[in-house]
């Protein structure tokens, strides 16, 4: 990506609210190690579902963890599913929608139908089925979620490559001799790049709620590492009368993928002018 184009998408507002956002939580997880007060798996019973003190800014759990320190380790994890499943989502997004897109006739009939069927398939409840068969692991999560949404990037890309194959510059190439490999990954992808960078930070967003769902309904990341979502498994139990338990991780989550939706509009304005034309 160019720096004129960055620095146009952080010209937005929103955009520039949403990056800031995203960096302050992305640098809080990867320094957690360092700036965490307490061990995150340290149970402490003399001092079980404290209230938020300036000893404990956001409170101890059920086994007397410091929920700060629980909540900066797992937004590690959750950050770290949340942007392996969108890479593997898109990468395989990216092999579909440009071979349906290409090579159209029965290629594309073939995966546009497997698309259909698995648009068919509510997301979350395919994710469930899959994962009742596994053991439920980060790895798993994180592969889970990007076999099973990679739909919408596939139909991006192939609409990018249907328009982009009747161009001149593309009609030129092929005329002279251009092989296929060279048209797709010279002119067609490149060219095709707007839709499938916005595609990805907006996937990030979903994927983090996914796993946070996954993780709620104990199907997740397992004790004891920490993420977002059993975090706030942990406070259901609680929520009567210790409030901190749902509160931050919930938070958590919601200004995370708020930060994300931002940044992905922006880019979307300052990668696609008919975009931002129309507003």
């Amino acid at each position: 990506m160019r720096l004129d184009i960055l620095k146009k998408a952080l010209s937005n507002p929103l955009a520039l609210a949403g990056f800031i956002i995203i960096l302050t939580i992305f640098l809080l997880a990867m320094l957690a190690p360092l700036i965490s007060p307490y061990d995150p798996d340290a149970i402490n019973v003399k001092a079980i579902l404290l209230a938020p003190s300036f000893e404990h800014w956001m409170g101890t759990d059920g086994l007397g963890r410091d929920v700060l320190s629980r909540m900066l380790h797992g937004g590690r994890i959750s950050l770290l599913v949340g942007l392996v499943a969108v890479g593997i989502s898109t990468l395989i997004g990216i092999i579909l929608g440009a071979l349906a897109g290409y090579y159209r006739g029965w290629v594309d009939t073939l995966i546009m139908r497997l698309v259909d069927i698995m648009l068919s398939i509510p997301s979350f409840f395919l994710i469930l089925a899959v994962i009742a068969f596994l053991t439920p692991s980060i790895i798993n999560i994180m592969i889970v979620i990007g076999v099973t949404s990679w739909m919408g990037v596939t139909r991006l890309v192939r609409a990018e490559f249907l328009s982009l194959s009747e161009r001149e510059f593309v009609q030129a190439s092929r005329t002279l001799g251009a092989k296929d490999a060279r048209l797709i990954f010279t002119h067609l992808l490149p060219n095709s790049l707007t839709p499938i960078i916005v595609s990805a930070v907006l996937g990030v967003a979903s994927a983090v709620l996914l796993e946070s769902g996954l993780s709620f309904l104990g199907l997740g990341v397992q004790a004891p590492q920490s993420s977002w979502g059993n975090i706030l498994t942990d406070g259901k139990e609680y929520i009567q009368f210790a409030w901190w338990l749902s509160l931050y991780p919930g938070m958590a989550i919601l200004i995370t993928v708020l930060g994300y939706n931002l940044l992905g509009e922006g880019l979307r304005d300052a990668l696609d002018p008919r975009s931002g034309s129309n507003r």
